[in-house]
């Protein structure tokens, strides 16, 4: 099985205008999460067009759906036609894409979404990057802190430091994840790869593949 490419321009297909300038500023994409915050204020000084302010610092597209219920806490930017359903909880710091769904009980800290993303029922994505068309089963985790709280490394065909104590999961475009699987700190899943339901997921899982159990990944055909 070959290798997925750890490059950010490799795993994501970014073509929100506002945000491709931040993908192309970083070769791996680990490297954008220390600077979410600054960027999307950066953005809400500028503004957007079709954007208006709904909050401090939450900045909302047109056709965006929320739920009385759900909370939002700036700095976020939500994309058009993007729905917030009853009891999410966005706590900051958090990008999402057009098209999205983001679901009940559900937490985002610190994490960008791409277009199309659907993360629905109780679910929590911290510190990560999901990609276009990327899905979250219920009960599906982006565990972000390591038991022993030394910084998180990328196991790929070599070890990438990250120089980062807290680090989510890269879900590159079209990944998909089963119900009720953890992804460990520094997990990246290559582009159209899947993951069964219940399976613990951590290092990199190439591109095109299938992940059937922690010892078992195979190539998609």
């Amino acid at each position: 099985m070959i290798e997925t490419s750890l490059k950010t321009a490799d795993l994501f297909d970014c073509n929100t205008e506002y945000l491709k300038p931040f993908f192309a500023r970083y070769e791996y994409p680990w490297q954008m999460v220390p600077h979410i915050k600054e960027f999307i204020l950066s953005i809400i000084e500028k503004g957007l067009d079709g954007y208006k302010l709904i909050g401090k610092d939450i900045l909302v597209g047109e056709n965006v759906s929320i739920s009385p219920k759900a909370e939002i806490c700036g700095p976020a930017i939500i994309g058009k036609n993007t729905e917030i359903r009853v009891g999410a909880y966005i706590r900051g710091n958090v990008i999402i894409g057009e098209n999205c769904v983001i679901g009940n009980s559900c937490e985002f800290k610190n994490c960008i979404l791409l277009d199309n993303v659907q993360v629905p029922h109780y679910n929590y994505v911290g510190d990560s990057v999901l990609g276009n068309k990327s899905h979250l089963g219920a009960g599906s985790i982006c565990s972000n802190l390591k038991n022993d709280n030394k910084n998180v490394f990328i196991h790929g065909e070599v070890d990438y430091s990250t120089e980062m104590r807290k680090l989510g999961a890269i879900l590159a475009d079209h990944a998909n994840v089963g119900c009720g699987c953890v992804l460990n700190p520094g997990t990246v899943i290559g582009k159209h790869s899947s993951v069964y339901p219940l399976v613990p997921v951590r290092g990199v899982v190439p591109s095109y593949s299938i992940v059937k159990s922690a010892e078992c990944i195979v190539e998609r055909v």
